[in-house]
């Protein structure tokens, strides 16, 4: 009698601990009943699915781009002789800036600063060339104009963006793809040659001047052994094939791609989520929450391609006007993204004024500064702008002389109803919750920093 009363206790005290287990979990209590294997799996930090996955071929680098990691760190090819590709593409910071500058100083002096935020270089080989809208079906369709793209773009009603709608949204005619934040080049050759030209960064100041540089580089031979004696007396051939030998460096060296992080890792089944981690992802992935994965895809590709964490469109998320901009002195001057005015081909498309490339979230806990202006400067930062930006704005933008919030100050008042105000959580009214308490957001910030990749082969000069 006594072994089956204790039998019973011990049961009934499983069955307590069983209870108090999933009240605690932070998984829905449905997903508890249509599938309690899974979520107990979960509810322990561990992936109940999880996959293979396809990471790029490591292989020694080819000579191509061993000589474009030369010209990668070259600092001789700037106008001060001290910035290179890397002193703003940090290997030692994921290949994002080195510090916490809104933008890079660059120039003939060192002293021009630069206009926008560095993105990183990292996980770009697979960036799509920039296009508005998807693909039409059909090898022989006649693809629109922008400025039928645009008129079409107004007509047809567009999906709300959320987590669980990631496919659907697809669909919707916006901007996606391209390189900078503006989409401006669609290959890494043209992205590297940007900087190299720039009067605010390396300002090389002309394809001829730099040509000089490279032959009298230490690589010069590598340029004649690779395309022959004749490339040195091309000027623009020689630059070309110069950037073109950096975009090859980005391409093979597997510090630009290792998909190392502890993500990858839980993906893989490889490693388990702590709690904060866990409540972290589901808030990411909650349309109600974070709704952060509408944006920043973070399931892999059905081929088991490792997610990017971004899904390559453009937003206008009217972002406070950052004052450390040099640019911003001037009340006058408004950077409107894709519509300029560093790209001139989509000015007259004014729906897309105002938004800007969403870039991948891998490494994001490591920068130091954030959006396109450089205005914030931690992740906590970034998460109390979508948690306050509509329900309380006079925590996020100044005031105006009269008192009145200036809300999307950073753009012009005929531009700010490009705003993004439907996609949650940025769909919410003055007054009400925000969408995080400060609880989540660090929870939030705990999945984020899973997303740092934890070996980088990145190799220094």
């Amino acid at each position: 009698m006594r072994i089956l009363v204790s039998l019973a206790l011990v049961a009934t005290l499983g069955l307590c601990g069983a209870i108090v287990f999933v009240l605690r979990s932070p998984l829905p209590a449905g997903d508890w009943l249509t599938n309690p294997a899974a979520s107990y799996e979960l509810a322990r930090g561990e992936n109940p699915h999880p996959v293979v996955l396809v990471r790029p071929v490591a292989a020694p680098l080819s000579a191509m781009a061993q000589l474009g990691k030369q010209v990668f760190f070259d600092s001789s090819l700037s106008s001060s002789g001290r910035l290179s590709c890397a002193s703003c593409h940090s290997p030692q910071h994921f290949y994002g800036p080195p510090n916490s500058q809104p933008a890079m100083f660059g120039g003939p002096d060192m002293k021009r600063q630069g206009v926008r935020a560095v993105p990183s270089l990292m996980y770009l080989e697979a960036q799509p060339s920039f296009s508005i809208g998807p693909d039409p079906a059909g090898e022989n369709d006649t693809l629109p104009n922008l400025p039928q793209l645009t008129a079409q773009a107004t007509k047809i009603p567009r999906v709300t963006k959320t987590a669980q709608s990631t496919a659907q949204t697809a669909a919707n005619i916006v901007p996606q793809g391209g390189l900078f934040w503006d989409g401006r080049a669609d290959t890494l050759q043209e992205q590297a040659m940007g900087p190299l030209l720039s009067p605010f960064e390396m300002d090389g100041g002309s394809i001829a001047r730099v040509a000089a540089k490279l032959r009298a580089a230490p690589y010069a031979k590598s340029f004649t052994e690779l395309f022959g004696p004749n490339i040195l007396n091309d000027p623009q051939m020689l630059v070309s094939e110069a950037m073109f030998a950096v975009a090859r460096y980005q391409i093979e060296d597997e510090s630009f791609h290792p998909f190392s992080s502890k993500y990858d890792a839980w993906l893989e089944g490889k490693a388990r989520l702590s709690q904060a981690e866990l409540r972290g992802y589901l808030l990411y992935n909650d349309p109600a929450k974070g709704d952060c994965a509408a944006c920043h895809l973070d399931q892999p590709s059905p081929d088991g391609q490792p997610p990017l964490f971004t899904d390559h469109q453009y937003e206008a998320l009217g972002v406070p006007r950052n004052p450390d901009l040099a640019a911003n002195r001037n009340p006058a001057y408004f950077d409107e993204g894709i519509c300029g005015p560093y790209r001139s081909d989509l000015a007259k498309e004014t729906p897309y004024c105002g938004m800007f490339l969403t870039p991948t979230l891998r490494n994001a806990a490591t920068r130091h500064v954030f959006f396109h202006n450089g205005v914030y400067h931690n992740l906590k930062q970034v998460l109390d702008f979508y948690d306050f930006r509509d329900t309380d704005p006079a925590r996020i933008y100044p005031r105006a002389v009269d008192g009145k919030v200036e809300k999307f100050n950073d753009l012009p008042p005929s531009f700010q109803r490009n705003v993004d105000v439907t996609d949650p959580p940025l769909n919410r009214q003055p007054g009400e919750m925000p969408a995080l308490t400060p609880k989540e957001e660090e929870d939030i910030i705990a999945f984020l920093k899973t997303l740092t990749d934890t070996s980088m082969s990145a190799a220094t000069h």
